[in-house]
């Protein structure tokens, strides 16, 4: 009768061990890990040179910022540079006018967005797929092309000099958007749908109740992609708007920029302010965001 080698029997990652008993196998896994771990903190670091560089000047006196050769840490941190940026223009009154924007953007996006996304991802109708091209084609066309026309329509509507062109552009829905959505929903089985209205569901409750629970990746793609373009955007806010009191962020950052000189340590203070709110965003919002677009990427 055959008997089996005690040498021969012992599990495949004991094979490679040596007289010390030294698994190769998981030291070389170890090694590994450490190395992804390093480039990616060395690329990590290498992305926020420009904010530390900002956080850096920010800090600095007016010589420092143009002593040669330059100084990441600057002799005595001047943190009264953002006092000054406060008291030189209204901040504070500048981001709450961009979050108002913000907010009118996203409620919007959030309602017109579903509503048309589900209709062409779920239901059937005549001439669907010519509807959602040419949903798709003002995206083959400059925004600043449109400036001209929709300035003019807006004037004709009493509507230049107040947030309504700056907001209800959004209750039409962003065709991205709505691209995005489709193909996010086109991924959900239509068995759902079909087992809620034998239930007795209709198209409403299956939209609200069934469809946008699992679309909350997408959903989550669609606040930030809004909030980051709407707290951005300077073109329209300078151009749809007059009044000093509602300017947002975006167009009041421009004022410590003057004809003849700027006043660098203000302006990084009041600028790196100003992108708080988007790093908070993207702090809390990461895991969705990132589970949405791999998501979209593999189902899309």
């Amino acid at each position: 009768m055959n008997q089996t080698n005690p040498a021969l029997a012992q599990p495949a990652h004991n094979k490679r061990k040596n007289n010390d008993g030294i698994d190769w196998q998981r030291v070389q896994r170890w090694v590994g890990t450490a190395l992804v771990y390093v480039l990616m903190t060395t690329l990590a670091l290498i992305f926020m040179i420009p904010l530390l560089w900002m956080l850096s000047t920010s800090l600095k006196t007016r010589p420092e910022i143009f002593a040669w050769p330059p100084e990441w840490v600057p002799a005595v941190p001047q943190w009264g540079n953002y006092a000054d940026a406060f008291n030189s223009y209204p901040l504070g009154r500048f981001m709450a006018n961009s979050m108002i924007l913000v907010i009118g953007n996203t409620i919007g996006e959030l309602v017109s967005v579903p509503l048309i996304a589900y209709a062409f991802a779920r239901l059937r109708f005549p001439g669907k797929s010519i509807l959602f091209v040419l949903m798709l084609s003002p995206m083959m066309i400059p925004g600043h092309i449109r400036l001209i026309p929709l300035y003019s329509a807006y004037l004709r509507l009493d509507m230049v000099g107040t947030y309504w062109p700056l907001i209800l552009p959004s209750f039409f829905g962003n065709p991205f958007f709505i691209f995005l959505m489709v193909q996010y929903m086109r991924t959900i089985p239509r068995d759902l749908d079909e087992a809620a209205r034998i239930d007795g569901a209709g198209t409403w409750t299956i939209l609200y109740r069934i469809i946008l629970p699992l679309c909350i990746p997408a959903l989550t793609i669609i606040v930030v992609f809004t909030f980051l373009w709407t707290w951005n955007d300077f073109l329209q806010p300078l151009i749809y708007l007059s009044d000093f009191e509602t300017y947002p962020i975006s167009v009041g950052l421009a004022f410590f920029q003057g004809r003849y000189s700027v006043e660098w340590n203000m302006f990084m203070a009041a600028t790196l302010i100003s992108i708080l709110p988007i790093l908070v965003l993207y702090f809390f919002a990461q895991k969705q965001l990132i589970g949405g677009l791999s998501t979209l990427g593999l189902k899309g």
